[in-house]
C-alpha cells in the first residue's frame, strides 16, 4: 500500500531554503530529481521538482526483500509520486538511491545485505538507469543521512560533520569540506564494527561496539541485568538496570566520538536513529557533555553534539543530496 509521508514542515522548510539558495535551478530548470530509500522494513521515495522548488515524499510498505521484488516496488511507488506532482518520467534528470548495508558506488552495485539475501554483489545502478534513462547514484544509508543533514539539515551551516547512526546497527558517515568522505574502502566513519575492551571476558571474544549499543545490544544488555523486556522506552526508564546499561552505552559513545574528533577535528557531531529519537534530547546531551569531558581544551575546542532533525526521510533526503550534488560538479 501507498502512503504519501505526511511532510514535516520544518524538515519541508529546510530543504526549501537549500533549493533557492543554491544553483540546481538553473542546472535543471525543466526536470527533478529523485531519491529513493530502500529499507528493508520500508521504501521511501522523495522527490525535488527543481522547476517549481517543491519538495515531497511518499512510503510503501515492503512486499518482498528480494532486489527484484524491491526494485518493482520502489518503481512503483516514484511513478505514482511523479504522477502526483504531473511530472512525466522522461523528466527525471537525476536518481540518488540508499541502501543499508555496505555497496560500491563506483560500480553501482550492493556489496551484501546483513539483512536480506540474494544482494550480494547486486548490480543495483543498472535497473534504475534503464527505467528512467537518467545517470544514477548508490551510496550507504548511514553515508547519505550524513550527506542529507550536511546539505539540508542540522549540519548545513558546517563544512566537517561526523554522524553515528544507532538503530538495528551501527553505522557513520563523515562528510569534509562539505564532501562525503567514504573513504579508502568505503567505511570511513563506521565504528560500530570496532571491538569493545572494556569490561569483556579476557577468555572469550570482545564484542563490538554495534552489538553493546544497537537496539538489539541494549536490550540484551538490560536483560542481563534483570529488567527482561522487548521495548527501548524500558531501557531509558526509571529502572536501575536501565540507568546503569545508559550511563555506560554513554561512557561507550563519548570516550570514541572525542577519539574521532581529535583525528578529524569535525565542526558538529550528529546521532541519530531510532535509539537517539527513544533516548530523547536528554541521552544526548549527556554524550555531548561527556565528549567535552574527554577532550583537552588547551588543544581542541568543545564540539557540538546533536540530534538530527531530518527525521523518517532522511536517507531518501541524502540521496537527492547525492543526486543533487552531481549536477553541480
Amino acid at each position: 500500500m501507498l502512503h504519501p509521508t505526511e511532510l514535516d514542515s520544518t524538515v519541508a522548510t529546510l530543504i526549501q531554503e537549500q533549493l533557492t539558495q543554491r544553483n540546481w535551478r538553473i542546472l535543471g530548470a525543466q526536470g527533478c530529481v529523485l531519491g529513493i530509500d530502500l529499507g528493508a522494513y520500508g521504501l521511501r521515495v522523495a522527490l525535488v521538482d527543481l522547476g517549481n522548488q517543491v519538495y515531497t515524499s511518499s512510503y510503501t510498505d515492503v512486499q518482498g526483500t528480494s532486489p527484484h521484488a524491491m526494485i518493482n516496488d520502489a518503481v512503483a511507488l516514484a511513478h505514482d509520486l511523479l504522477a502526483a506532482q504531473h511530472i512525466r518520467p522522461e523528466k527525471v534528470l537525476r536518481v540518488g538511491l540508499g541502501f543499508g548495508g555496505p555497496v560500491d558506488a563506483k560500480r553501482g552495485s550492493i556489496r551484501l545485505s546483513p539483512r536480506m539475501s540474494g544482494w550480494e554483489n547486486f548490480p543495483l545502478r543498472e535497473h534504475f538507469e534503464q527505467v528512467f534513462d537518467a545517470m544514477t547514484l548508490i551510496e550507504n544509508d548511514a553515508n547519505l543521512i550524513a550527506l542529507g543533514e550536511a546539505t539540508f539539515g542540522v549540519g548545513k551551516a558546517y563544512n566537517h560533520l561526523l554522524y553515528l547512526h544507532l538503530s538495528s546497527g551501527v553505522g557513520g558517515g563523515l562528510v569534509l569540506n562539505g564532501r562525503l568522505h567514504p573513504g579508502a574502502t568505503a567505511v570511513a566513519g563506521e565504528i560500530g564494527h570496532t571491538v569493545v575492551l572494556e569490561g569483556y571476558d579476557k577468555n572469550g571474544t570482545p564484542p563490538t561496539l554495534e552489538e553493546m549499543v544497537s537496539v538489539s545490544g541494549l536490550l540484551r544488555r538490560v536483560t542481563e541485568r534483570g529488567l527482561a523486556t522487548a521495548k527501548l522506552e524500558d531501557v531509558f526508564g526509571e529502572h536501575p538496570a536501565g540507568q546503569q546499561v545508559v550511563d555506560d552505552t554513554v561512557l561507550l559513545l563519548a570516550t570514541r566520538l572525542a577519539l574521532i574528533g581529535a583525528l578529524i577535528d569535525p565542526d558538529i557531531i550528529v546521532l541519530g536513529g531510532i535509539v537517539v529519537r527513544i533516548g530523547g534530547p536528554a541521552f544526548v546531551q549527556q554524550i555531548g557533555e561527556q565528549v567535552q569531558q574527554y577532550i583537552d581544551p588547551r588543544m581542541l575546542r568543545p564540539i557540538p553534539v546533536v540530534a538530527s532533525v531530518l527525521g523518517v526521510d532522511s536517507v531518501a533526503i541524502g540521496a537527492l543530496a547525492l543526486a543533487l550534488d552531481s549536477m553541480s560538479e
